[in-house]
């Protein structure tokens, strides 16, 4: 998905929350006036308790309002990660008011055992009130249970997790006014008693959720799920570290692998890319940033140590060859410097690749480099005359046609500089034939092309299979 189709969803899903924020609202408002009125005129404790746990909706929703709102406004100088945060926040404040609520209706309903039963009045009004909000509570329950899941969002789950302990605190009401209705007074204190304790269950169901949120708990089993995932990726050698963290709608966190240190920066940006889609796909709600580091793996090779050494020390190298030479090893390479060095500098330059090198190897390894001079500026060149570059066609066929190894000898283009003319060509061979085998019959036709051209100061050949 693009930049802006992930902001266009973003606003999508911060409207629906801001909305579902809203309605519930407006439910706990007219529940609350409702309950507290048909609590007072029938008398019952479990309604009026229930009354107050609605007007500590108000102030919930009211703050899951402004949470849900806040928390999708973009990330700043600020709050570099964003405002998601502000949704767990929203939600421990109505953790501790559920469990100031919970222990002042215990001990109303506690005080009112001990001094006996209390005269109800059970009207209509009471029946209709509590009915009236189990059904609202089903509504917002589902309602908000639905959105919260579609966005991720905490605050809107701690509503819907509230609401759920509002519909069997309902029920406890009912229960109990109708206990009160056949002649069981106590019944309406005990269904108070009821309403305390589902809504203290409610209060630590959500403080839990809220904490693990605030100290970044990881979702429970994904860390592990993801890792396998991760260590199964071609080109990763181990996994380094794995953090992750819930942020609103998405887990973000650090992802940090291992990779062989001899390969090179493009083939391990491939490895990072293809990781990030893979995990992506698997967990679309991830946001990780991956890191990837090189490291020595156990079956690495002496050349790739050497390559590693020469990449780390930024120079370049070629033309490695590693021999075994009785019980030591010998290493010799060609070390690629600006021609215009001086080869005081340039013999430093050997002598700081050679000890890093043996520092990775070991001391009964044997290094020597061979200096080449390289032309780091870009050259100036024409085209040679069509004469000229017609000939050496016609010489690279015939000597191909002599070598019986080569065929198609095509694109050939001579250019002249000030150092005078170079020729390049392609040309192919069977595709069975192996790389030494294709090698060593275009350094042949080379040499046999400057035999007859010995001005040529360059000769490049490019090999490919037939039909390529």
């Amino acid at each position: 998905m693009s930049e802006t189709g992930r902001q266009a969803a973003g606003a999508g899903a911060g409207d629906r929350k801001r909305r579902a924020a809203l309605l519930s609202l407006l439910a706990s408002v007219a529940l609350t006036a409702l309950k507290l009125v048909a609590g007072a005129l029938s008398g019952s404790l479990a309604l009026l308790s229930e009354g107050a746990h609605n007007a500590v909706d108000i102030a919930a929703s009211g703050l899951t309002f402004l949470a849900v709102r806040e928390a999708d406004k973009p990330a700043d100088a600020e709050h570099p990660f964003g405002h998601a945060k502000l949704e767990p926040v929203a939600a421990l404040v109505e953790t501790v008011a559920l469990g100031v609520l919970a222990l002042g209706v215990l001990l109303l309903a506690l005080w009112r055992l001990r001094l006996g039963p209390a005269t109800l009045e059970v009207s209509a009004l009471a029946f209709f009130a509590v009915a009236f909000s189990i059904v609202v509570d089903v509504w917002r329950w589902r309602g908000l249970s639905r959105v919260a899941k579609e966005t991720g969002s905490e605050a809107l789950e701690a509503d819907a997790l509230h609401f759920s302990s509002d519909l069997v605190s309902s029920i406890c009401v009912l229960l109990g006014l109708i206990a009160a209705r056949y002649g069981f007074a106590e019944g309406d204190t005990i269904a108070a008693v009821a309403v305390a304790l589902f809504i203290a269950v409610a209060g630590f169901r959500l403080g839990r959720r809220t904490v693990n949120s605030l100290i970044d708990t990881a979702p429970e089993g994904m860390a592990e799920a993801m890792r396998r995932a991760v260590e199964a990726s071609p080109g990763v050698a181990d996994v380094e570290f794995l953090r992750l963290r819930r942020s609103g709608a998405e887990v973000v966190g650090d992802l940090g692998v291992g990779v062989a240190r001899a390969l090179p920066l493009e083939r391990v940006a491939e490895i990072k890319q293809a990781l990030a889609a893979r995990l992506k796909q698997d967990w679309p709600e991830a946001a990780l940033t991956i890191t990837a580091n090189g490291r020595a793996l156990s079956d690495e090779t002496l050349r790739e140590r050497v390559m590693a050494v020469a990449a780390g020390q930024r120079v370049a190298v070629h033309h490695v060859l590693v021999r075994r030479v009785g019980e030591r090893y010998s290493i010799a390479l060609d070390l690629e410097v600006d021609g215009r060095m001086r080869i005081a500098d340039a013999h430093a330059v050997a002598s700081r690749l050679e000890g890093g090198i043996v520092a990775q190897t070991g001391p009964e390894v044997d290094v020597d480099t061979h200096i080449e001079p390289i032309d780091t500026r870009e050259a100036e060149g024409r085209e040679a005359d069509p004469a000229l570059t017609q000939a050496v066609a016609a010489a690279l066929v015939d000597h191909a046609r002599r070598l019986g190894i080569l065929s198609n000898v095509h694109d050939v283009r001579v250019h002249l500089a000030s150092s005078g003319p170079a020729a390049i060509f392609h040309c192919e061979i069977e595709g069975g034939a192996g790389v030494r085998e294709a090698h060593d019959a275009v350094d042949a036709l080379e040499r046999a092309l400057r035999a007859e051209f010995p001005n040529l100061v360059r000769v490049t050949g490019h090999v490919e299979p037939v039909g390529a």
